[in-house]
């Protein structure tokens, strides 16, 4: 007996219906529990392991890739979006080894920017990285500001005063949480994020696609830690994922495809060492078990 065929569903269809199941989950999620916060890393004391190659590698490996006639790419410069989202990062980078608040916030400001037009998985994370972003501005431009200027300022005064969190207890009201708690939520969110953008920049014409390789990088860093609704929700967002060509346009627009990836390779290499460096600070003060 021969079997009926149904007729294929258009890719149109597929755009829109994808996004409003990824908000019915999320919206079902959100009825019967609040949504828990993005962690990236294990709540343990160890630091996270880095899975990509260090900043140095990443441009050894994308020396083919540069363009020649340009020191930096255009993208990077001061009109750039990811100019704009590098220099406050690095600015965030001190000369003592510690890490400026009020930059690196600018940093995610700038990033959750970036990341906004990527499309629905990246909302979802951006939408919670927004609300601790705000969080932790009200912190340091509030009344202890002076408290707030960097994060190893910011651990050793809410520690004395108190402040932290016992190690895994979610605080009632989230919005009330210490800035450690907060800064660590946030961290974990900046692993995935410069994961998938130096993925994006560094994988092969012949290679896993970008929403592939971001969808593994999800289930590596975050996708342990979340509900099994939240990661339904994520894996059918990563079905309408844009291509990597698609994604170095809206990081380097008007530009060729070497230049767009030396460009997204160079900010997925700063974020990577903000990284590094709040996963030092975070170890060394016993805080990686805040959530």
């Amino acid at each position: 007996m021969g079997v009926v065929l149904l007729p294929q569903v258009s890719r149109r269809w597929l755009r829109h219906t994808i996004p409003l199941a990824i908000f019915a989950l999320l919206l079902f999620y959100l009825c019967t529990r609040s949504l828990r916060a993005l962690s990236g890393c294990g709540s343990g004391a160890q630091p996270c392991v880095t899975e990509g190659p260090p900043p140095s590698q990443i441009r050894q490996q994308l020396g083919s890739l540069e363009a020649p006639e340009r020191e930096e790419p255009r993208c990077l410069g001061p009109e750039g979006m990811l100019g704009r989202l590098v220099r406050p990062f690095r600015a965030s980078l001190n000369l003592e080894g510690d890490v400026e608040l009020s930059q690196y916030l600018a940093g995610w400001r700038e990033l959750i920017k970036f990341l906004t037009p990527f499309g629905s998985i990246f909302t979802f994370a951006t939408s919670e990285a927004f609300s601790k972003v705000t969080a932790l501005e009200a912190r340091v431009h509030g009344p202890d500001a002076a408290h707030y200027t960097s994060l190893a300022t910011m651990a050793a005064w809410e520690r004395r005063a108190g402040l932290l969190e016992r190690p895994g207890v979610a605080p009632p009201d989230s919005a009330k949480a210490s800035g450690s708690r907060t800064t660590l939520l946030l961290h974990r969110a900046l692993r995935w994020s410069q994961l998938c953008l130096q993925r994006v920049a560094t994988g092969a014409h012949r290679g896993p696609s970008a929403g592939e390789q971001c969808s593994d990088a999800y289930s590596t860093v975050l996708g342990p830690h979340h509900p099994w609704l939240v990661r339904q929700a994520a894996r059918l967002a990563f079905l309408s994922f844009p291509g990597r060509g698609r994604l170095l346009d809206l990081a380097c627009p008007r530009t060729g495809e070497a230049e767009a990836r030396a460009a997204l390779a160079r900010a997925a290499g700063t974020l990577e060492e903000v990284y590094n460096r709040t996963q030092g600070l975070l170890a060394e003060r016993g805080l990686l078990q805040l959530a």
